[in-house]
């Protein structure tokens, strides 16, 4: 998977087809992922002991991986994503990170 928690993504295909978000879980499993203010899902709430009022609840929901796409935070645009080596503090000198193929911009540190 090419991104993980805490990326900026942007929705390529669905009802939020556009919005952007940070990515607040990510389900290996099942290549989903959670984003922050996309896919709401409103619960509707008896009241309980944790919940006095009870009510309606809104929730992000799960959208899968091949709907989103990272954002650049080099150049602010949606993007593939590659890996390389670079030379770094592993212990044989090299490390894998991922770049921006539109920018050529490392992503991570």
């Amino acid at each position: 998977m090419k991104v993980k928690k805490g990326d900026q993504v942007e929705i390529i295909a669905g009802k939020d087809k556009g919005k952007r978000g940070e990515i607040l879980s990510v389900d290996r499993e099942k290549d989903r992922v959670i984003v922050e203010g996309a896919n709401i899902i409103y619960r509707h709430m008896r009241p309980s002991q944790e919940m006095q009022q009870g009510g309606i609840i809104e929730n992000e929901g799960p959208i899968h991986v091949s709907n989103v796409m990272l954002v650049c935070p080099g150049c602010d645009e949606k993007s593939r994503i590659g890996y390389r080596f670079i030379s770094g503090s592993a212990e044989d000198g090299r490390e894998k990170v991922r770049y921006c193929k539109k920018c050529d911009e490392i992503i991570d540190n």
